[in-house]
């Protein structure tokens, strides 16, 4: 963009931003919060206490600070760790460094020195979810509890989804290997007496996430959720078709085709032509279809996402503030995210998807114009899938736009990937149709249809990959799939950072080190 207007948007966010120097401050409880005894003690009396501590942990995932830290731009709960997964698998690029958030991410410097504080956020993020967690099942009697009554049932679920949530993650972005093997990745903690624990086998962790969400699945049969941010029993069920895919033996990737089964025919459907996308009436510069811009938790496609309001107080430090262009932070000024430019290009030519990212027809000329933009200045950015649906370039302050956790198209995608694996191709295929003709028009989706059904082997799982990093571009999923599918990034020549470079899928730069203040304060880790 010319200079002059980027030095008036830097300018304009120099209050708010000056002080963003990376201090870190541990958030502890203090000590007018109730202890866990007296938690326990109440929630004998009254087991509908506990809603509340449930409601805090699904609060954690959309706070600032819950990683830890005061004045930390990139510590905003789960979508933070969203952002710094997309970097990591390099279909995210960090285009511009104005500010330095994300930078070392997208070095590859965090995952490679333990001393680092992005290495240690989201450490403290999951275990603070697994503590809160334990505190629930804890005051229930403990894990081993079996529960009889409605009540107690829907909240244990609750509560043991959410630390098999965390422990799922924490297997991901800290150890390079899955589920069956004894090399020792994380601390267990069951309860919250224990004291410091030794690393536990990744078998062991895995193991704690199967059974944790098999008895959450059933516990919550008959939940009934009142809002999207709460665990119900068609989320449980995804996030173990997430675990079991990526542990990935035979019996488990059986198991995920049942399970994505049960999920695909549960009521949610797939993101129509109208959700997917802004459609620009040509003439006015006017969004046709305010249904769009992955920005609202009733989209009929979300299984898991929270419905974001004023009373939340989220502005520039959010996802959104990093993500969005038409949001006051951030991407807006200065520090822009983009799509690899490999993987745009790998995007046919008549998906709508290509749309996301192309600022041809999304409203954006008056601006050229009226702002002093240049054209260009919009490239490979999002604008048109993650958008404020004002659209006015910086326009949204306070944040009101909602998260997305969990939607159907990934159980989609984990069914065709699930049937590839085990060689059962013709379902992959039909699996992955099920999606894709929901992504063309009629004639150039029978193209399409006619060079899936002339693939097989490698070139489909690698079919099915690509699919997975185009859908769920932005959305935290495709580092996920790179270590599930144990394939290497190569990086495309727009990022800043190591262009055109190739990192292994177990390579130290794609996976974090636990923590220096977790090696010097646990001095049981190694045993």
């Amino acid at each position: 963009m010319k200079k002059n207007l980027y030095i008036i948007g830097a300018a304009a966010l120099t209050l708010s931003l000056s002080s963003c120097e990376k201090e870190y401050l541990d958030v502890k409880p203090s000590g007018d919060e109730i202890s866990p005894e007296q938690l326990a003690d109440a929630a004998a009396k009254d087991p509908s206490l506990l809603n509340g501590n449930i409601a805090g942990l699904y609060a954690t995932m959309y706070n600032t600070g819950t990683g830890g830290t005061d004045l930390q731009h990139d510590d905003f709960g789960q979508k933070s760790w969203d952002i710094y997964m997309d970097m990591l698998s390099s279909d995210m690029v960090l285009a511009g460094a104005t500010y330095g958030w994300y930078s070392s991410i997208a070095q590859y410097q965090d995952t490679k020195d333990y001393t680092q504080n992005e290495g240690y956020m989201p450490w403290r993020y999951y275990y603070r979810i697994i503590f809160g967690a334990n505190t629930v099942i804890d005051a229930l009697g403990g894990t081993d509890a079996e529960q009889t009554e409605p009540l107690q049932r829907h909240i244990m679920g609750q509560a043991k989804a959410m630390r098999a949530y965390a422990y799922f993650y924490l297997a991901q972005l800290y150890s390079p290997g899955y589920g069956t093997g004894s090399e020792k990745i994380l601390p267990i903690y069951t309860n919250t007496q224990v004291p410091n624990q030794p690393k536990a086998t990744s078998e062991e962790v895995y193991n704690l996430i199967v059974d944790d969400l098999t008895e959450a699945i059933s516990y919550l049969e008959d939940f009934n959720r009142s809002s999207k941010d709460q665990i119900d029993q068609t989320v449980a069920k995804g996030l173990l078709a997430y675990a079991l895919a990526a542990r990935g033996t035979q019996a488990d990737l059986q198991q995920v085709v049942t399970l994505t089964d049960d999920l695909i025919a549960s009521g949610y459907r797939i993101t129509n032509k109208g959700e997917l996308y802004a459609q620009i009436n040509p003439s006015t510069g006017a969004l046709t279809n305010p249904q769009s811009g992955f920005n609202n938790v009733t989209t009929p496609s979300w299984m898991w996402g929270v419905d974001l309001t004023l009373a939340n107080g989220l502005d520039l430090v959010s996802w959104w503030g990093q993500i969005d262009i038409f949001t006051y932070s951030y991407a807006w000024a200065g520090d822009p995210k983009t799509i690899d430019i490999n993987l745009y290009n790998a995007i046919r030519k008549d998906d709508y998807r290509k749309n996301w990212f192309d600022p041809i027809g999304g409203g954006l000329e008056a601006a050229y114009k009226e702002d002093g933009y240049e054209e260009g200045d919009f490239d490979l950015m999002p604008l048109n899938k993650f958008f404020d649906p004002a659209r006015k370039i910086g326009g949204q302050r306070n944040v009101i736009t909602d998260y997305v956790y969990m939607r159907i198209e990934e159980m989609i995608l984990l069914k065709a990937e699930a049937h590839a694996r085990l060689g059962q191709e013709a379902q992959a295929k039909d699996a992955l149709k099920m999606l894709m003709q929901n992504r063309f028009e009629e004639g150039a989706y029978a193209e399409y249809d006619s060079y899936l059904n002339g693939i097989g082997g490698q070139a489909l799982k690698d079919e099915i990959l690509l699919q997975t990093r185009i859908e769920l571009w932005g959305e935290g999923k495709a580092y996920l799939a790179i270590k599930r599918n144990k394939v290497n990034v190569t990086r495309g020549e727009n990022h800043i950072f190591l262009p055109g470079q190739t990192f292994a899928w177990d390579s130290d730069e794609l996976t974090f080190e636990i923590p220096q203040a977790e090696v010097l304060n646990n001095p049981d880790l190694n045993k």
